[in-house]
């Protein structure tokens, strides 16, 4: 698959997770989508009562087109999702895992 595909597809599931309501009111999710450095997050900051909340659920990047999975705090997992959407396991890479234990892994090692 080409780079431009993987954008597009990378977008479409963040911005489909990021559409979902936050059972809590004050927390808002955000999309953050550099499709020129090729970085996708998606945030949620805001109050759960008087604590602050803010952080990243999913961190990929594309480089050298490959997707690397840098965090997934989702219970689906985005790797599967990528699959589903035919993304072939050689093109995904699961960076939060160490360079070493990749290799025991179904998918790229870099």
């Amino acid at each position: 698959m080409a780079v431009e595909q993987y954008r597009q597809i990378i977008q479409q599931l963040i911005l489909e997770r990021a559409q979902r309501r936050s059972p809590v009111e004050e927390i808002e999710t955000q999309a953050i989508l550099d499709t020129e450095r090729d970085h996708y997050l998606l945030l949620h900051t805001g109050w759960r009562g008087n604590r602050r909340t803010h952080g990243c659920s999913l961190h990929l990047d594309i480089k050298d087109g490959k997707i690397w999975i840098q965090h997934d705090g989702t219970e689906i997992g985005i790797a599967t999702q990528l699959l589903e959407m035919g993304v072939p396991s050689s093109d995904i890479v699961l960076a939060f895992h160490s360079p070493y234990m990749r290799q025991f892994t179904e998918f790229a090692t870099s």
